[in-house]
This record gives C-alpha cells, sequence and structure tokens, in this order.
C-alpha cells in the first residue's frame, strides 16, 4: 500500500534557521521506528514537519496509533523490501521512484535516510543518511568471520549511498567507525547518540525476576543464550519480542515466561518492576531497550561489545556474549547480591540522563542546519 495516512495537521510554522518538512524513510522492524518517532517529538517544538516514508512490512495497529499521536508527522506506507533483505533489489529501485515522487510532490527543506542505497538517487534538496547497523557488520559481528562474496553487491550500492550523501551521522563512534573501515574513510561524519523520552519509562518498586526485550530469534541480539540458562537461573526469565524468524520458523522460548511482542506503553511497566534486564549482544550499535530498562531504573547485565562499552562502562555489568557459563554465573551472583544490584541500579539511571531527547534533538538540528546552510536553533 502507497497511500498517504495524514495525522492531524501542524499549523506551526518552522523558525528561519529549521528545516521546516523534512521528508525521512523509517522501517517498522526495529528500533528506528521508536528512533524516527522519538527525533520527530523532539522536533516539533521547533516548527518542523516529517513526511514519514515507510517500507519493510505494514504498521501494526499500535504503530499506526503512535503516528496518529504526533500532530507534526504525516505518514506515507509502503511494503517495499529493505536493502538488507534477501534479493531487495527490485523492490529498493521501485521504492526510490517513489521516494522521488514523494519529493517532487512535497517539496521539503532536506531528506533524511534511515538507509543507505537511496542516497545516491539524484535528490532536489540535501541528504542526511543515519547509519544505524548495516549487513557487513552484522555478519562480522555475528558470524565471526568477513561477510561473504554473495554480498558484495550490497557492499557496492551501500558505499556508493555513502558516498552519494551529503552529511552522513551515526548512533555510536563503533557504528561509525565500522561503517570507516568496511565502506568508506567519511572524515566528516558525526556522531548523534540516539535517546528515549523520559516520561514513558520510569523507575518503580522492583520484583525479583529478569527482563529481556528484543527480536528473540536474532542471532545479534543473543537473547538465545539466556534461553538456554533460563532453568539454571534462581529468578524467573521474562522475554518480549518476536520469535518468529522473518523467513519462517521460531525460536526456542522453552524455560522462559514469553511476554510476546509488546508495544511501548504495554512494555513500559515490564521494565519498571523488573530488576534486571539482561541482554548479551553480539551486535547492537546503539540498543534503545538498554536505555529504556537504564531509566527504568533496572540492573543492566550487558554483552561485552565495542558499542554497548561506549555508552554503558561503569554503569552496567558486562559479559562475554559467547559464553553461556559466564552469563549464568553472573546472574546467580548478581540475584543474591542485593547491594550489588542497587549500585548498578543507581549508575545505569544516572548514566541515561546522558541520552536525553533535548540533546539528540540539537544534535540533528545541527547537522540539518549545516545541510541547510542555517544556524540552529537552540534547544532547551
Amino acid at each position: 500500500m502507497n497511500n498517504a495516512v495524514p495525522t492531524t495537521g501542524a499549523s506551526q510554522h518552522a523558525p528561519p534557521n529549521a528545516p521546516g518538512l523534512i521528508l525521512m524513510t523509517a522501517d517498522p522492524i526495529g528500533g528506528v521506528w521508536n528512533y524516527a518517532l522519538e527525533l520527530s517529538r523532539g522536533l516539533a517544538p521547533h516548527g518542523v514537519r516529517i513526511a514519514l516514508a515507510t517500507m519493510g512490512r505494514p504498521l501494526s495497529p499500535g504503530q499506526r496509533r503512535e503516528v496518529a499521536d504526533e500532530a507534526n508527522v504525516t505518514l506515507f506506507e509502503s511494503g517495499y523490501r529493505l536493502e538488507w533483505m534477501d534479493d531487495p533489489w527490485a523492490d529498493v529501485e521501485m521504492s526510490g521512484d517513489w521516494l522521488l515522487s514523494l519529493e517532487a510532490e512535497l517539496k521539503p527543506d532536506l531528506v533524511h535516510l534511515n538507509g543507505y542505497v537511496h542516497a545516491a538517487l539524484p535528490w532536489r534538496t540535501p541528504c542526511l543518511v543515519v547509519a544505524h547497523s548495516c549487513v557487513l557488520s552484522w555478519w562480522e559481528a555475528v558470524r565471526g568471520e568477513q561477510a561473504p562474496q554473495r554480498l558484495e553487491g550490497y557492499r557496492v550500492r551501500v558505499a556508493r549511498g555513502l558516498a552519494a550523501a551529503d552529511l552522513v551521522a551515526a548512533p555510536s563512534s563503533a557504528m561509525l567507525e565500522c561503517i570507516r573501515r568496511l565502506y568508506l574513510p567519511l572524515p566528516d561524519a558525526q556522531v548523534v547518540y540516539n535517546a528515549r523520552g523520559r516520561t514513558r519509562f520510569r523507575p518503580g518498586r522492583k520484583e525479583d525476576f529478569i527482563l529481556s526485550v528484543g527480536r528473540v530469534w536474532d542471532e545479534a541480539k543473543n537473547i538465545g543464550a539466556l534461553v538456554r540458562n533460563a532453568y539454571d537461573l534462581p529468578w524467573p526469565v521474562y522475554v518480549a519480542g518476536e520469535i518468529n524468524q522473518p523467513g519462517g520458523g521460531a525460536a526456542n522460548v522453552d524455560g522462559v515466561n514469553r511476554l510476546g511482542f509488546l508495544e511501548p506503553e504495554s512494555l513500559a511497566p515490564w521494565y519498571t518492576a523488573a530488576a534486571i534486564y539482561v541482554l548479551p549482544a553480539r551486535y547492537e550499535p546503539f540498543g534503545l531497550t538498554v536505555l529504556e530498562a537504564a531509566l527504568s531504573g533496572c540492573a543492566l547485565v550487558l554483552g561485552d561489545i565495542p558499542s554497548l562499552r561506549e555508552l554503558w562502562d561503569g554503569a552496567a555489568l558486562f559479559v562475554d556474549p559467547e559464553s553461556a557459563l559466564e552469563l549464568q554465573k553472573q546472574l546467580c551472583a548478581l540475584c543474591a547480591d542485593r547491594n550489588r544490584q542497587a549500585s548498578l541500579r543507581e549508575k545505569a539511571l544516572e548514566r541515561s540522563r546522558s541520552f536525553s531527547a533535548a540533546r539528540m534533538t540539537a544534535g540533528y538540528l545541527s547537522l540539518y542546519a549545516r545541510l541547510c546552510g542555517t544556524t540552529p536553533p537552540e534547544v532547551r
């Protein structure tokens, strides 16, 4: 479906030093969805309107409600396959034509792409690319080897898009270094940390259980390592997220309490109550669920990888993502140590304040100003 689904229109006009309208791409499958809406909320007080073009799969009813709540967002929905999916290139070409037609119709001040390949299109307006993740860095982290030759076409197209972009950003220095190493040097690329609003995720009275959130089938999240240990842990384990793989089949969730996929408003009380949050990730360029857990006052147990070290070093307990035995030992010890739990909760909550929505908004307004040749407005 390629129909516009407008929300209630915003009557505010953008100040002279902020873009009036941004054409932004997103997909409803992973963390980019929450990132795009969080950024849209931050931009709304500055009079910035967002034309949000989605691809990958249809939105859920909950996601449609989320968009409808944002007065400055107009939704343009499609089902085109994404560049990281299997054999996507016919769809990528068609979605490129669709995006160009949106640009011609809407005449945005700039284009904000949360993907790579479409940056090589003949845009009439400045183009920002945000590098949230990529197939080659995923492959190296999860498989422990260089990506196979069959992904060379993907590499070439991503590099072409990065070279064509007017500016490139990433949500962590670790992710930016992967992009520079695997595709292009990009000396002028910028890091802007992601954020989640503090109003939805709040600390509360903690209960003796362990929580994990994410795509259970995704080897990068490595939630399976927690599932395999669940029977040997002193506390019950609750897991929220999809277990069904896109290509068929389902992840094993024996031994844990399966919550299924939960919208943010349904997930927030679980974060609030969980004493410990676990994500033994092999690959996680930022990790919005980790931030949500930290905002909710959970003690964090995370995979020891560069991006999570960058963001949470000193505020989390780190484990080798390839050692199920270490994960089990650390969790058993932490469940028995109330003082350490309290210390980790306090440190995670304090660190979470570094990733504020205001800071993220200011970062993107600065990038937009560079692209549009203006001075960024002040963010309070």
